[in-house]
């Protein structure tokens, strides 16, 4: 432990790649068979043919990060993989169905603030809020101490006397130990391993200017539609699929009728691509 961090973007990505249905096809699958998707899922498992995803991550120092041309922390803007590559760290596979459904997948609750030593949350506004939503809502589906269940509990032994008591608790809800952590009374040392307070304090520190959220964050400049040009030219790289994207979004602003609202919408694709907001228009001008 030398007190130095990275910020770390994960990637899983299915090794089987992506294929969607388009729009007529998704409304005749949902009609015939909502559940779909869980049920090819189910059957590859159930006959062995594993579903893999490959795991990588795009690592990037605080030196980049104070450097770079917009804040890394913006979820509406990706990290290039010319500048950020991506580094493969192993493959997730779905090797077993579950055995009661209730059990193990109703009762699952998942968040991003349960997190291994070594890691640490980032500024992300967006994170930020989930670990809070996350397992609020845990706790009004499951109940206060949905941690406690099979499907939810620790594989290792955790130590946290500040998480006790509340309805349904059937563990012995650390005795007569302190609710915290360096009594005198009940001195407690830990197994090395744990990341020093130094290193989250440069974390901390380094984030109080380079991650600073405002309240308010609803201008928008040029360099918001960067990515989002970029990314209609790489759709326009295989026949229909542009085809596909306009007829979507003409779909959903067919049902629009303030035609302020849609003039909108028009220049605000205008912006990332002047054909695509002409394109879109046209595709819904019998509306207009």
């Amino acid at each position: 432990m030398d007190g130095t961090f990275s910020y770390v973007k994960v990637h899983i990505k299915p090794q089987l790649g992506i294929r969607n249905f388009d729009r007529e096809a998704a409304k005749q699958v949902a009609g015939e068979n909502p559940d779909y998707l869980v049920d090819d899922l189910y059957q590859a498992i159930a006959k062995g043919d594993y579903p893999k995803w490959n795991v990588y991550v795009q690592v990037m120092s605080p030196k980049q990060a104070e450097g770079y041309k917009w804040n890394i922390f913006d979820m509406t803007k990706v990290w290039p993989h010319k500048d950020v590559p991506l580094r493969q760290i192993g493959v997730l596979t779905l090797n077993k169905n579950p055995d009661n459904y209730f059990t193990d997948i109703e009762q699952a609750a998942f968040s991003p603030s349960t997190i291994v030593p070594g890691w640490a949350p980032s500024a992300d506004p967006m994170l930020q809020a989930r670990m809070f939503a996350y397992p609020d809502a845990a706790r009004y589906r499951l109940g206060t101490n949905y941690q406690m269940l099979p499907t939810n509990h620790a594989k290792s032994p955790v130590h946290c006397p500040y998480q006790r008591d509340g309805f349904m608790n059937f563990t012995d809800n650390y005795n007569d130990q302190p609710n915290y952590v360096g009594s005198q009374l009940e001195p407690m040392t830990f197994k090395a391993g744990g990341a020093p307070c130094s290193r989250l304090s440069t974390l901390t520190e380094h984030e109080k200017w380079t991650g600073e959220v405002l309240s308010y964050t609803s201008s928008v400049t040029a360099l918001d539609f960067e990515q989002a040009t970029a990314l209609w030219k790489v759709i326009g790289r295989e026949h229909g699929h542009q085809e596909r994207f306009i007829s979507n979004v003409a779909s959903s602003i067919s049902g629009v009728t303030d035609r302020r609202l849609r003039s909108a919408v028009y220049q605000l694709f205008a912006h990332v691509d002047k054909d695509l907001g002409a394109r879109i228009q046209e595709a819904t001008k019998l509306d207009n």
